[in-house]
C-alpha cells in the first residue's frame, strides 16, 4: 500500500514540531526538514564545504559548524545571500527527504509526515504531498511564543514570520487546520488524536519507531 504523503507547516512557534511529535507517536514516519538542514550544517556536515567556499570561513564555527546567527542576520538582510545558501542547501534536502521517505515507504508505514517549514512558499512541494495539515496560531501568539524559546528579539522574529507565507496564504492552501492557541498540550494531543485515523495512523499514542 503506497503511504499517505502529509504535508505539515506553520509559521514560526505555531507548535509544528509538537504536531509532528504527536502524529510520529500514532506511527507516522516524520521527515523534518529543519532536522536534516541541521546535520547538513552540522561539523561534517555534507553542506559546510559548499558554504565555506561560497561564504567563506567566518561562517563556520570553530569547530566547523554553521555560525548560525552570522547566517540568519546576513540572510534576512541579504536576499541574494539567502538565494545563494538555499541553493546549496535545497538539492541537499531533497535528497535526504527522499532517502527517508523510500525507508519509510520500504518499512510500510501508512503515513509519511513532511514537516516542511516553506512547504507553502515552494513551488513544487505542494505536488509531492497528498494533503497538508497547517498548524494555525495568531502572530502575536507566535511572536510570544518565539521570546519565551530562544533569545530573539520581537524584530528578528517579525523578520523571520515576514520572510514566511502570510497565514491566509498557509490558511488557504491547507486541508487541514489545527489552531493551536489556548490549547493545554493534553488539549493539542486531543485535536491530533481525532484527525489521526483519517491519515491511517493510530488514535492512540504509541512508542514512536521513526
Amino acid at each position: 500500500m503506497t503511504p499517505l504523503r502529509l504535508g505539515l507547516t506553520g509559521g514560526i512557534g505555531s507548535g509544528k514540531s509538537t504536531v509532528a511529535a504527536l502524529l510520529a507517536a500514532r506511527g507516522a514516519a516524520v521527515v523534518d526538514a529543519d532536522a536534516i538542514a541541521r546535520e547538513l550544517t552540522a561539523p561534517a556536515g555534507l553542506a559546510m564545504p559548499l558554504i565555506a567556499s561560497a561564504f567563506g570561513a567566518d561562517f563556520m564555527t570553530s569547530e566547523g559548524a554553521l555560525e548560525r546567527e552570522k547566517m540568519r542576520t546576513l540572510a534576512y538582510a541579504d536576499a541574494n545571500a539567502r538565494q545563494r545558501l538555499e541553493a546549496i542547501l535545497h538539492p541537499l534536502i531533497r535528497q535526504e527527504t527522499l532517502r527517508l521517505s523510500e525507508l519509510a515507504a520500504a518499512q510500510k508505514r501508512n503515513c509519511i509526515v513532511f514537516d516542511i517549514p516553506l512547504l507553502i512558499e515552494s513551488a513544487t512541494w505542494r505536488q509531492q504531498v497528498d494533503q497538508v495539515l497547517v498548524v494555525d496560531c495568531s502572530s502575536e501568539v507566535q511572536i510570544s511564543r518565539v521570546m519565551v524559546r530562544s533569545n530573539l528579539s520581537r524584530d528578528e522574529i517579525e523578520k523571520i514570520m515576514h520572510s514566511q507565507a502570510s497565514r491566509e496564504r498557509r490558511l488557504g492552501a491547507a486541508d487541514i487546520v489545527i489552531f493551536n492557541v489556548g490549547l493545554s498540550l493534553e488539549a493539542l494531543a486531543d485535536e491530533v488524536c481525532q484527525i489521526s485515523q483519517r491519515f491511517g495512523l493510530s488514535s492512540a499514542p504509541h512508542e514512536a519507531t521513526s
